[in-house]
């Protein structure tokens, strides 16, 4: 397993401090009322050696013990140094449900000390509930960040916005650094990170740790009225509970980050527990009394269009993959045509129509890559996002990207020179910008995949993702090239029986991708098998629809393949062509707006889907004081 404090030690601000202060230096960092309750206090006198993951809990010793052991947190740049003697020792909530009445007290709490504005909430009571009266069950849920042993957050961050502390184990994001991309919010499994769409980042639970320094507990737990959360170094019991568990009905699997939380729930629950939100989820008991997410058909089996709904926050990012995929395979194509003399496309370099299409290429790839800044927060710190190259994917599609579009715009370069002075040391540095684009492309393909492998989105967390990009490349990318054969002169459309086959090649490599993603889901549970169940309803007919076309698309260029129209009956090639871009358009829509994340159970305003839809619908959204923001930047 990894050892984040450990990995990540070089992260951490080594700053020299005494081995053990007589005093702590500096100033209280706030005045601790004189009539504070000790349910409020920290209370931890001993401490476990491992977690249950096997884990050291003391950090300092999980590092090789190459960490100061009194460095001060520096919180409001005040020196303070908190003398609690578990400081460097993992630290965690515990929720027992049994306690929990559903006042959002917690929520209150968390809000008003982190100064949150009505739409943002770091910590979120939920709720799940099954059967009906007299014999009726329900659990509430409250969560906020936890911490974990594996922050996916940390290693999926771009700007290095996360750091992983050695005191009290807290993962502190700071939302100066974030440029406000949201990958986070995909990654973490339990809804921690909240993007502000009107601040444009992301902020998150900071554990406290400016309470937790003077010896308090986080102020969620101090709210607490039923004395359901606790607080404490993790897998120590609290007083008066007897459970210690990792999971709950509703909290997704602990396998994916090792949370630090731990749960107690002795309450009788039944066979099936239910949200009450809009997601198709339900929660099945398992032979072992754990429960597990399966589908729920709430919505019944009829299909619709929904093709409105198709429009999504990610937009941005749809053209962006699908222009750069398509830049990449267009110029792979190109770049091995060239230099392996490939016949069917030499009346391409010899009409000269190459730079026209390279500044095409160029385009292309300017208009996605300014998409996907304007997608950020804050656009103008995109820089930012080559902060993480040794964790991050997102950080690593970038670099790769930006590093093909130098490369190729170095290459059109050279073939402009090439044209005025035929030199061997231009043909040579083009020869070498060009390999150097196709190496950088295939990188930023391959981590651009990597980047949407999320367990916490097991709806793309499918081989068929490599297939929808790469099949993207094989598709688009020729058809760049057949477009320049349709619009051109008649030396030009030989290149269309070489092309075709290509593009034939991407739509198989897609369809077989998508055809073994939605049989593997079929037999699978969760929220991988529930977005696959809103494909077929909700975007039902728009999902057949798009199965359809892309068969269609096959066929009909066979057809023509064999036909091999010119001439002014050329043009009915761009039939296909544009089935074909609408048909990637569709499919890569439903790819976001499909994915269903392993959150938890919500059911309190803005956190139901069902009525965030809602106050979209009646206008609410328009309306920040009401607590729903509408999906935009």
């Amino acid at each position: 397993m990894l050892k984040v404090a450990k990995k990540l030690r070089d992260r951490l601000d080594k700053i020299g401090a005494p081995e053990k202060p007589e005093v702590a230096p500096g100033v209280a960092i706030f005045d601790v009322r004189d009539e504070e309750q000790d349910y409020a206090r920290l209370q931890d006198k001993e401490a476990k050696e491992t977690n249950r993951y096997g884990q050291r809990i003391d950090l300092i010793e999980l590092s090789d013990d190459t960490l100061p052991k009194y460095r001060p947190m520096m919180i409001n740049e005040n020196p303070k140094v908190g003398t609690n003697p578990n400081r460097n020792k993992q630290h965690g909530f515990h929720f027992t449900a049994d306690n929990c009445i559903g006042c959002h007290a917690c929520e209150a709490a968390c809000s008003e000390k982190n100064d949150n504005p009505a739409h943002i909430s770091f910590r979120n009571v939920g709720y799940v509930e099954s059967g009906s009266y007299p014999d009726y069950r329900r659990i509430n849920i409250s969560m906020a960040c936890n911490h974990c042993d594996d922050p996916v957050c940390l290693k999926g961050c771009p700007t290095r916005a996360y750091t992983k502390h050695a005191e009290y184990g807290a993962v502190l994001q700071d939302p100066e650094t974030c440029f406000g991309c949201g990958y986070c919010t995909w990654v973490c499994p339990y809804n921690a990170p909240q993007l502000d769409p009107i601040q444009g980042r992301v902020s998150k639970c900071n554990m406290c740790v400016d309470r937790l320094e003077e010896g308090l507990k986080p102020a969620c737990v101090s709210a607490c009225l039923g004395n359901a959360l606790n607080f404490g170094v993790i897998e120590n019991t609290p007083e008066n509970r007897e459970q210690c568990k990792t999971e709950i009905p509703g909290f997704p699997s602990p396998e994916i980050t090792h949370p630090n939380i731990r749960f107690q729930q002795t309450n009788s629950t039944q066979n099936e527990m239910t949200r009450t939100d809009s997601m198709p989820l339900k929660y099945h008991k398992q032979e072992d009394g754990t429960f597990r997410s399966v589908v729920d058909e709430k919505a019944g089996k009829e299909t619709a269009w929904n093709i409105k709904r198709l429009s999504s926050r990610e937009n941005p990012l749809v053209f962006f993959t699908l222009l750069t995929q398509g830049a990449m395979g267009a110029f792979a194509l190109l770049f091995f045509a060239k230099a392996f003399a490939v016949s069917s496309l030499a009346s391409l370099f010899n009409t000269g129509t190459e730079l026209a299409l390279l500044a095409l290429l160029l385009a292309m790839q300017a208009g996605g890559l300014l998409l996907s800044t304007m997608h950020l927060g804050k656009p103008w710190r995109f820089y930012r996002g080559f902060n993480n190259l040794r964790f991050s994917p997102v950080s690593r599609e970038a670099f790769g990207v930006a590093l093909f579009f130098t490369f190729m715009a170095s290459y059109s370069a050279c073939t402009a020179l090439n044209l005025l002075v035929d030199l061997k040391v231009i043909n040579w540095l083009g020869q070498i910008f060009g390999s150097l684009a196709v190496f950088s492309a295939a990188c930023g393909l391959y981590f651009m995949y990597r980047s949407y492998r999320i367990k916490a989105r097991p709806f793309w967390d499918h081989w068929q993702t490599a297939c929808s990009f790469a099949g993207s490349a094989l598709t688009i990318g020729p058809m760049v090239l057949a477009l320049v054969s349709i619009l051109g002169n008649n030396d030009l459309y030989p290149m269309l029986n070489l092309l075709t086959p290509i593009v034939i090649l991407g739509l198989l490599v897609e369809g077989a991708g998508l055809w073994f993603h939605a049989r593997h889901m079929n037999q699978e549970q969760g929220e991988g098998a529930a977005s696959h169940y809103v494909q077929c309803t909700t975007f039902g007919k728009t999902y057949l629809t798009r199965n359809g076309l892309l068969t269609a698309n096959i066929l009909g260029l066979l057809l023509l393949n064999t036909w091999s129209p010119s001439g002014y009956t050329a043009l009915l090639w761009l039939l296909p062509m544009m089935s074909v871009v609408a048909t990637a358009l569709v499919s890569r829509a439903l790819f976001y707006i499909l994915v269903i994340p392993t959150t938890m159970p919500g059911a309190f305003f803005w956190k139901n889907k069902g009525f965030e839809q809602h106050a979209k619908d009646v206008g609410l959204a328009d309306m920040p004081q009401t607590g729903v923001v509408a999906d935009s930047h």
